[in-house]
């Protein structure tokens, strides 16, 4: 990418200063491609050469984490970009509800277990981040607990880089009347059914206190180590277009490479061939 040609990564990171969810918008589509399927073989190759690094000692991973309201797509996001990987060189984790294991240690502690290892491709649905969002919106624990969460997380943050690791962390930012539009279709189709959590509608009447805790983590956690992209998300390609279109330019500045041979070409192709 030349210096003249404009990155999405520019177009759709975090302002320093002050930040307001109002000043993004959901609908938006910046820097929309002709064509969103172009750079589908070029994303799987540099997996792929990253990946291989890792078999030759190489220490680096990307992480990817995935962050937004019920309906925002962090699954489309992940079938649709992150799936058209393929296996090899991803590992998937889902953040659910922490468990009373997970409950008994310090809130980064079921995070670490989940970290890529070189060569990987993480991806966090959901994340930290909800330590200092469904915490805080409910008041699950006390102001004075979860305030500091925000230098924990970004000492954490560092401490990954530190050690080879890229993040990229997205917020999916959906409107409040695409959100509507997509529960109401869960209960038309009856294959959606499934989908459908009487909660999502609950955490819905909070959305006023979550774009609030989440205009927070996008001003104390946007870091120049680890910052914060907001991608518009009422338009589901788009969207999935965008978090791919992130990950390429990440992996192009990381410019992984295959390693080097250390067994002689010509003689395994003298071995190959047929007897004389």
């Amino acid at each position: 990418m030349s210096e003249d040609t404009p990155s999405l990564r520019q177009a759709l990171a975090v302002p320093p200063g002050p930040v307001s969810l109002s000043g993004f918008d959901p609908g938006a589509k910046p820097l929309e491609p002709g064509d969103r399927h172009a750079h589908d073989d070029r994303l799987q190759d540099l997996q792929e050469r990253l990946w291989a690094e890792s078999t030759q000692g190489g220490r680096r991973r990307v992480l990817l984490v995935l962050q937004g309201m019920d309906t925002a797509g962090k699954g489309g996001v992940v079938k649709h970009a992150v799936g058209e990987l393929g296996p090899i060189g991803v590992q998937y984790s889902a953040f659910k509800k922490p468990t009373e294991e997970e409950l008994a240690h310090d809130f980064l502690w079921r995070i670490r277990k989940r970290l890529p290892e070189p060569g990987m491709i993480g991806v966090f649905d959901r994340s930290h981040y909800e330590d200092v969002l469904v915490v805080r919106v409910h008041d699950l624990v006390p102001q004075s607990e979860w305030e500091p969460r925000y230098d924990a997380i970004n000492a954490f943050e560092q401490e990954l880089v530190d050690d080879g690791t890229t993040i990229v962390k997205v917020f999916l930012n959906v409107s409040y009347d695409v959100q509507r539009e997509r529960l109401l279709r869960r209960l038309r189709r009856p294959d959606k059914h499934w989908k459908f959590n009487p909660g999502d509608v609950d955490e819905r009447a909070l959305w006023d206190e979550y774009r609030v805790a989440y205009s927070a983590v996008l001003e104390r956690c946007s870091t120049a180590a680890a910052p914060w992209y907001v991608v518009p998300a009422d338009h589901k390609k788009y969207r999935n277009w965008a978090v791919a279109e992130l990950l390429r330019e990440t992996l192009v500045e990381l410019a992984p490479a295959y390693p080097q041979p250390s067994i002689d070409i010509d003689a395994m192709r003298e071995r190959l061939q047929p007897p004389h």
